[in-house]
């Protein structure tokens, strides 16, 4: 398990590093309760897990989560 915070852009650079990364199954979980309550606010999700597979390890992985206090969306980004 891996733990990190996003900067002020919302990213988390190096997140992983090309070592540990292999093709296979992952798991991102975004605490966005704490996130909304850090500003004040009640959220409906607790949290967002993401579950996708990667194939290819020269496949370049961006995963926007475009969120509010009672949606979220995630896609993969190019």
């Amino acid at each position: 398990m891996i733990f990190r915070t996003t900067n002020e852009d919302g990213r988390c650079a190096g997140l992983i590093s090309r070592e540990a990364f292999g093709p296979g199954m992952y798991k991102l979980r975004f605490e966005t309760g704490s996130y909304w309550e850090s500003l004040g606010q009640n959220s409906f999700y607790p949290y967002v897990e993401v579950v996708f597979t990667i194939s290819q390890l020269e496949q370049r992985i961006h995963l926007p989560l475009l969120m509010s206090r009672f949606s979220y969306s995630v896609y993969r980004g190019s």
